[in-house]
């Protein structure tokens, strides 16, 4: 151990170093001084961290001496004592102020040492790495080198010296510091815009989901990709997704990793293909290689899978629908049943598929006509008018036919349901009791909105020339409802991809806490009400009244119907 008065002598001369430095007109001329400075780095302590001060703030006066005074620096920066590690720390930005040769250097470096424990020399880290970002953000190529050296962590990921924990740690870096400042980061704006998108293209070889969620919200917030940018900027955004979901791979329904992330993917394209960019990969996929084995898939991954293809399906191209056509045809009529079987009814499976039904044919309209037996001119070969495809046209709308008694007594059991749920809440005492009812009560109405858009879409398709409904009149159920006139009784706040639940018997997908949405369901809850409460009596003459309500007006719609419950 270095003693007091030893310790006082290293200090001393190391200021009188550090003067003549300062008071020198040609730093240059003083090598003696600055390597006494950079010699301290092996004495005391004190000494140490007066060394760490002074070892940058001359770095540039002394070129010939750039690696011996690096490696002391760097020395300093592994030292046990955390006064020293961080004051080692702080002068690393110093270095390549006037020195830009030795940012990516410092950057790596910087990066390596985001996994300290100690919380003020990580924020000193923090601090240091910032700082060397924002030297001279006008300068692109000092501004994209000092980022590529902080991405390098993250996609040297066949470096088998790479510490996973080091890519970690940048990563929540770049996502808590680095993107928040983009617009004062990258500038340039457009030519650094385009460098990070580089770099996050070249960090997606092995990312997890969160990552990649994470690198494509950065992205679509970059200007190059908002809402006027060009059609080939949004094709490279689905490009990306695509390349993600691994569009070109064999598809193994045995992969769960492979489903989980394709559907993910599916989702996060949406947005992109809203705004025009194509989903034809997607679906040609969907159609050749998961379709097939659908019955093997997991049962929340079907269910995903439909809602996916329903949300697609209104911006698909008119080709594009006609090749998947058959496929949603060929599953309706499987969730479809010609005659009741007994078997249990998947209600939201048999709305995505007839949302999405209506949505393709509405792009390729005579394409039903040897698919269901419908008679629709548009004067192409493809009408394939002089064929007979009446048996098919029987088969469909009877399977239509069974499908809306199915709905209809399903409709009879929710509102029953609905009532009951209403007079439980009524009793109920405790907050947990309430809540449960709550939601019971919303999935209830899930359910209900599952069946009023089932039977708003099988009306129009008895006709031998069907209106396919290709606008926005029927809004999926697990989707918010628009209600810019009507003020809203919902409290929750919807998202793209919900996560799912099994409803009882009926397999209603919900969203729990979404709150009761939309104009028809407060009509249906206002009808329900009065019957609950004596409207129209109670017990087995509610149950008389009911039957009598859905047999006498079984070609209205539910709308039509609680209209009248309530007029």
């Amino acid at each position: 151990m270095t003693d007091a008065s030893e310790e006082a002598k290293q200090i001393e001369k190391l200021y009188e170093f550090g003067e003549r430095l300062n008071e020198a007109k040609d730093k240059s001329q003083n090598v003696k001084d600055y390597e006494g400075i950079i010699d301290a780095t092996k004495t005391s302590i004190k000494a140490k961290q007066l060394a760490a001060q002074l070892i940058p703030r001359f770095f540039k006066f002394f070129p010939n001496l750039s690696s011996r005074a690096l490696n002391a620096h760097f020395d300093l920066i592994e030292e046990e004592d955390l006064a020293v590690r961080v004051q080692a720390i702080r002068g690393l930005p110093l270095f390549c102020k006037d020195t830009k040769e030795y940012i990516s250097k410092i950057v790596d470096i910087l990066g390596q040492l985001l996994t300290a424990e100690e919380i003020v020399e990580r924020d000193a880290v923090h601090k240091a790495l910032m700082s060397v970002l924002r030297q001279d953000v006008k300068d692109s190529l000092v501004n994209a080198e000092s980022l590529t050296a902080l991405f390098k962590h993250i996609w040297n990921v066949e470096d088998p010296s790479q510490d996973d924990t080091i890519r970690d740690k940048v990563l929540c870096f770049i996502r808590d510091k680095v993107f928040p400042l983009k617009a004062e980061l990258l500038r340039p704006q457009e030519e650094m815009e385009r460098h990070i998108t580089d770099l996050i293209k070249k960090s997606l070889g092995d990312v997890t989901g969160a990552e990649f969620r994470m690198f494509m919200d950065f992205l679509k917030s970059l200007s190059i990709f908002g809402e006027k940018a060009p059609p080939e900027r949004l094709k490279e955004l689905i490009g990306i997704i695509e390349g993600q979901a691994d569009l070109d791979a064999q598809f193994d329904v045995s992969d769960a990793d492979h489903i989980d992330r394709l559907i993910s993917c599916l989702f996060m394209a949406i947005p992109f293909f809203v705004r025009g960019a194509s989903g034809s990969k997607f679906l040609n996929y969907i159609n050749k290689h998961i379709i097939p084995v659908f019955d093997k898939l997991p049962e929340e991954r079907k269910l995903d899978l439909l809602k996916g293809l329903a949300e697609i399906s209104p911006y698909t191209t008119p080709q594009d629908s006609r090749q998947i056509l058959p496929s949603v045809v060929q599953l309706l009529k499987k969730y479809m049943p010609r005659r009741k079987t007994g078997e249990e009814t998947n209600f939201t499976y048999v709305e995505c598929l007839l949302f999405s039904f209506h949505h393709l044919a509405h792009k390729a309209p005579n394409a039903t006509n040897s698919l269901c037996g419908y008679k629709i001119v548009t004067g192409q070969p493809s009408d394939r008018l002089g064929e007979d495809f009446s048996e098919y046209y029987k088969e469909f709308t009877e399977r239509l036919s069974s499908i809306e008694d199915l709905t209809r007594a399903t409709m009879k059991k929710l509102t029953q349901g609905m009532a009951e749920h209403n007079k439980a809440m009524a009793a109920a005492k405790s907050d947990e009791a309430k809540e449960s009812i709550k939601t019971q009560k919303q999935n209830t109405t899930t359910g209900l909105r599952t069946c009023n858009n089932i039977l708003a879409m099988t009306k129009p398709l008895h006709s031998k020339t069907p209106a396919f409904i290709g606008d926005k009149s029927v809004n999926l159920s697990w989707k918010e409802a628009v209600k810019p006139s009507v003020p809203s009784s919902a409290t929750g706040t919807g998202v793209k991809r919900p996560s799912t639940a099994a409803n009882g018997s009926n397999n209603f997908a919900t969203k729990k806490g979404r709150g009761a949405g939309g104009m028809q369901n407060q009509l249906v809850n206002r009808a329900l009400e009065g019957i609950s409460y004596g409207g129209r009596g109670g017990g087995r003459d509610a149950d008389e009244f009911l039957d009598s309500l859905w047999t006498n007006n079984r070609h209205c719609s539910p709308l039509e119907i609680v209209l009248k419950l309530i007029g």
